[in-house]
């Protein structure tokens, strides 16, 4: 049996994204986001935890993060784990665990600056896609009011 690195998150982003340029001229763009998980302890107190998510877009979907993407917007991030090393100034090894995405959502709604369930894929280096079945049709908009979360 093969495996699986797969990753869905829903959060709100940290902060703007940081995006840039390599050298060859393709974009890439860098943001946090956050998700929260709310449960009652054996006290009966609510508490809530929060984890922190690198994200990573290259090409289109930089460009899309860059034009529409900012702090405390929500989304929907889809893509894969990837663990970076290296050596600080100290000479210590030093790790970073990302998600490298390949599909994004803009959640909320027009008037908080939300999308309209927008979708968009990785794309190569072309502009940005929306987010097609496996049969290429293009999918529908989801309604707000029917998202399970």
């Amino acid at each position: 049996m093969g495996s699986l690195n797969k990753v869905m998150l829903i959060g709100n982003l940290g902060k703007d994204p940081e995006v840039r340029a390599v050298p060859s001229g393709v974009k890439v763009a860098n943001f946090s986001i956050a998700t929260t998980e709310s449960y009652t302890d054996k006290n009966g107190q609510k508490v809530e935890k929060t984890e922190w998510h690198n994200i990573v877009m290259w090409r289109g979907l930089a460009e899309v993060a860059e034009k529409y993407l900012r702090k405390g917007k929500q989304i929907y991030v889809e893509g894969r784990l990837q663990t970076r090393s290296w050596d600080d100034q100290n000479g210590q090894k030093k790790y970073m665990t990302e998600v490298l995405a390949d599909n994004m959502v803009m959640l909320g709604s027009p008037r908080d600056g939300g999308g309209s369930s927008e979708g968009y894929s990785r794309g190569g280096d072309s502009a940005p896609m929306r987010s097609e079945s496996p049969a290429g049709a293009s999918l529908p908009p989801a309604p707000e009011d029917d998202l399970p979360f």
